[in-house]
């Protein structure tokens, strides 16, 4: 059994994460790992039609923000690392700065210090330098960061398939393809276009 570590935080877009759970849910030999901050009950009652009780019953397993003594608290609990999405500037900056003071930061610190992938969906814009100085040093810890910057080539009609996309790109980083992304050129022969501007 594979385990990947969810968390959701306080950031905008609560979507991405729900979503990620959603279509892990269905995959039997993937197991997920829920750690759900305050602020991001808060941010599902604003955004979504979701309550917290349903969103913390489609993960396998529930953790409490505040539970630093938690199994994905240790690296000997094997993972194949950790999802943060939405991502809020306070976990960029506990990340950055190695604050473990709650579980997500905790999960993601140790997930990091263990070489395994942490995908973190940073949620804000428009940036300062001192957001940009912090995503920085996050990409310097070794986790990748990922704003859930919308594509368009794949002509979304509607807001799922823009979440979707996002979501399953993000997923793709740790290797896991769950037939929901739109890939560029895939399944059309890469032909040049008539009277192409390049020419």
């Amino acid at each position: 059994m594979k385990r990947l570590i969810i968390g959701i935080t306080g950031a905008s877009g609560v979507i991405y994460g729900i979503r990620a759970l959603e279509l892990l849910r269905d995959i039997p030999d993937i197991e997920t790992h829920l750690v759900l901050s305050p602020s991001a009950a808060r941010t599902i009652v604003e955004e979504t039609d979701y309550t917290v009780a349903a969103v913390n019953k489609i993960a396998d397993h529930l953790y409490s923000y505040k539970d630093i003594g938690a199994a994905i608290s240790s690296g000997s609990f094997q993972t194949l690392g950790m999802l943060i999405a939405p991502c809020s500037v306070k976990t960029l900056s506990g990340l950055a700065n190695c604050f473990d003071d709650e579980l997500i930061v905790r999960a993601a610190d140790v997930c990091l210090k263990e070489r395994r992938r942490v995908v973190v969906m940073f949620r804000e814009t428009p940036l300062h330098a001192g957001h940009i100085a912090l995503m920085d040093q996050v990409t310097k810890n070794g986790a990748i960061i990922m704003p859930p910057v919308p594509a368009f080539y794949h002509r979304p009609k509607t807001l799922d398939d823009i979440v979707n996309q996002s979501v399953g790109r993000a997923l793709d980083l740790f290797d896991i393809d769950l037939k929901v992304v739109k890939r560029w050129k895939e399944g059309s022969p890469d032909t040049k276009p008539e009277n192409s501007a390049a020419e």
